[in-house]
């Protein structure tokens, strides 16, 4: 007889989890299970299969059709984007200095 793991989390509770997590800057480790978010690591793993950026970006494409996203406010930042490798560093500058 086969004996069950454990079930599996809801993704409901996945998302709060991770909601949670962003919203609070507590660790996953942290994520209080009373809450019925159960492992953060669950919800971490979520994350790392990149099932919250698919959201993300399914959202972003609602709200934008529906017109209900003020682009005016937005902000792009790429601080936290590794550079690939060979690529120019911030000492480097992308053009020669005028002489």
């Amino acid at each position: 007889m086969k004996t069950p793991g454990p079930r599996p989390v809801p993704d409901r509770q996945c998302l709060q989890g991770i909601l949670y997590v962003l919203r609070t800057g507590i660790g996953w480790e942290d994520l209080p299970q009373e809450f019925g978010f159960r492992s953060g690591m669950t919800c971490w793993r979520w994350i790392n299969a990149g099932v919250f950026d698919d959201l993300h970006r399914i959202l972003l494409a609602q709200l934008n059709a529906a017109n209900e996203i003020d682009w005016s406010r937005a902000v792009i930042d790429g601080s936290h984007i590794d550079t690939k490798r060979g690529s120019r560093t911030l000492s480097s500058p992308p053009f020669p200095a005028p002489t």
